[in-house]
């Protein structure tokens, strides 16, 4: 086994706090967001979800980069996250059905990775401080430099990323014969939503951030998805216009994550950033329609307001992360729209909320007779 010398590496929190830790081999300087994942698996899925665009991810899992990497698992067409932080980097991987190791997929994208860092003081440190700004160094700037840098990064409050990791034409995806035709906004889509709906016999056609209801009817869909993506909601004037629309013409509405945030939106109930967020596959969340608990995949640093909609007269909460009580789902009243915040397509994470798309087919089906 060859012998390496890992170089120097740090991370600076805009606090100035600074952990101390070892490059993996790609010298450069990131910026983002710091926040953590909590789970064990599937870090190839959430390195490409475009969720995380903008974000540097601190991994809880001891070793990343042990199963190698495979072109199966990923959820958009390249690395969303902005950098990573982790405690083992492992140059050399042990799954048979694996493409290639970890640092050659990071070298190919140019992603700066700073290991050996003590994650668990890190995502203590994250709890009990929030998530804040950031920034990875591994060739040797300055802190002070670096200081400066990081002063002129923008919060992500506020902050509109749908327009940098949304198709810039329409696509399609699944079998043209399909049975149902979905018309799907893309704030930052996951392929793995894709796959879902195609599984269900649907043919989708995936339109840009900013396309219009117009040009999503165009399509004559049976039914219409809002999906997640990066960012603050709140800035998405178009995609929130689109969503009242749809939702005044009663058309089959589904929204996830960030499209359930913009359905709130529309409904005029407000959305605020969280303090640390929920990322991870273990979030449990109670379904208030059946009694039922789901454990769940989730992503997201913003949230739907529970008082607004506790007292909003065509909306109402159908799901509640058990945690702290923030909103997972709601729907509306004598409207056939409903959304959740979490990802009943997993990738990764359990299956336990992949009936939701099919109450999707569901609604679609009732609006068809």
């Amino acid at each position: 086994m060859q012998h390496t010398t890992k170089q120097p590496a740090i991370l600076l929190l805009s606090d100035g706090t600074i952990f101390h830790g070892k490059s993996i081999g790609i010298s450069g300087t990131t910026f983002g967001e710091v926040c953590f994942n909590t789970g064990t698996t599937g870090y190839q899925e959430i390195f490409t979800d475009p969720s995380y665009f903008g974000q540097i991810m601190v991994a809880t899992n001891a070793h990343i980069g042990n199963y190698g990497v495979n072109g199966d698992e990923i959820e958009s067409n390249k690395i969303m996250i902005s950098g990573l932080v982790c405690k083992n980097f492992s140059d050399f991987h042990s799954r048979p059905n694996s493409e290639s190791n970890l640092f050659d997929y990071f070298k190919k994208q140019n992603l700066v990775c700073i290991s050996d860092v003590d994650t668990r003081a890190l995502v203590s440190y994250i709890r009990d401080n929030g998530a804040m700004n950031s920034v990875i160094s591994t060739d040797g700037t300055s802190i002070e430099e670096l200081k400066k840098q990081l002063a002129l990064i923008p919060d992500m409050k506020g902050l509109e990323l749908a327009s940098k990791v949304s198709t810039t034409t329409p696509y399609f995806y699944g079998d043209e014969n399909a049975k149902y035709k979905i018309s799907a906004l893309d704030l930052g889509i996951k392929t793995n939503i894709l796959r879902n709906l195609a599984k269900r016999d649907c043919y989708v056609k995936v339109f840009p951030y900013n396309a219009t209801y117009q040009e999503l009817k165009g399509f004559s869909p049976d039914g219409y998805f809002l999906s997640n993506g990066p960012g603050d909601p709140d800035p998405l004037e178009s995609a929130i216009s689109v969503a009242k629309e749809i939702i005044s013409n009663n058309n089959p509405l589904f929204g996830i994550c960030l499209g359930h945030q913009v359905i709130a939106l529309a409904n005029g109930v407000s959305t605020y950033k969280m303090f640390n967020g929920h990322r991870g596959i273990n979030h449990p969340v109670k379904n208030l329609v059946t009694g039922k608990g789901e454990i769940t995949s989730q992503n997201h640093g913003f949230a739907v307001n529970k008082e607004e909609l506790d007292n909003h007269p065509d909306l109402e909460i159908t799901h509640l992360h058990i945690n702290d009580g923030t909103v997972a789902g709601m729907r509306m009243k004598g409207k056939n729209c409903f959304s959740v915040q979490y990802h009943p397509e997993a990738s990764p994470g359990p299956h336990d909320s992949s009936y939701l798309f099919d109450d999707f087919i569901e609604n679609i089906k009732l609006s068809k007779n």
